[in-house]
């Protein structure tokens, strides 16, 4: 079965992974990982991306990302991950790839979704037998949103900003959001859907977007769709 192309809608958000391939590791000490960070930066902002929320682990790495056009996130992605591996193969001593294919992307509906995909990244290492709790964990952006770090990275969503009148107000809503995690079926929702490049949102959200592209963008079964366009990434 081919592959369906990475569906890319500005405006958006889009939760994208990419891992390291055979599961390797992608950094090798904290030097890497902020390289690799400042790349992703760098990136979002040349190529006009909202970066909103990241999670670093050992063997991959999970952005939350709005694009202002089609061609966004994959251009940043593919600037990110050729100059990280020119740096990393240089500074370990290595050649040949470093990344597992293509990184996975899905469109989110923001108001049912982007705030739990953050936490469910925030948890991401707590799941992982990492850390005890989210706040622990150095390399993602939970600590910017609970008010323990400044991180200059990110651009906080509109749904974020809408958490409270004041900064404690939101970093309390948002902490206490992540203190009561997700269930089972919305860990799995998440995980599925950027893995296989479902968009996540409510049936009327998957059924407009649908009505934009010839790519299915929910499971369901094959078949030819109404000829319509949009920016595939």
């Amino acid at each position: 079965m081919a592959r369906l192309p990475r569906l890319t809608v500005p405006g958006y958000p889009h939760h994208v992974i990419q891992r390291g391939n055979n599961r390797q590791p992608i950094v090798g000490s904290d030097q890497d990982r902020e390289t690799l960070l400042d790349l992703v930066a760098e990136n979002a902002l040349k190529h006009h991306v909202a970066l909103h929320a990241y999670v670093l682990m050992d063997n991959h790495v999970h952005l939350l990302l709005t694009p202002k056009t089609g061609g966004g996130v994959p251009q940043m992605m593919q600037a990110v991950g050729r100059r990280y591996v020119r740096y990393f193969n240089d500074l370990h001593h290595r050649s040949g790839t470093l990344w597992e294919g293509r990184y996975k992307s899905t469109v989110i509906q923001p108001e049912q979704y982007l705030l739990a995909c953050m936490a469910y990244m925030d948890l991401n290492p707590v799941r992982a037998g990492m850390v005890a709790q989210p706040q622990d964990f150095a390399w993602s952006s939970h600590r910017h949103y609970i008010g323990l770090a400044q991180d200059r990275r990110l651009t906080p969503h509109a749904l974020y900003w809408g958490l409270g009148n004041t900064p404690f107000a939101r970093e309390a809503a948002y902490a206490e959001m992540v203190r009561a995690g997700l269930s089972g079926s919305q860990e799995a929702r998440i995980t599925g859907s950027a893995l296989h490049g479902w968009a996540l949102g409510d049936a009327a959200f998957v059924a407009e977007l649908q009505k934009r592209t010839d790519r299915r963008v929910s499971e369901g079964r094959p078949g030819r769709p109404v000829s319509r366009s949009i920016s595939p990434g």
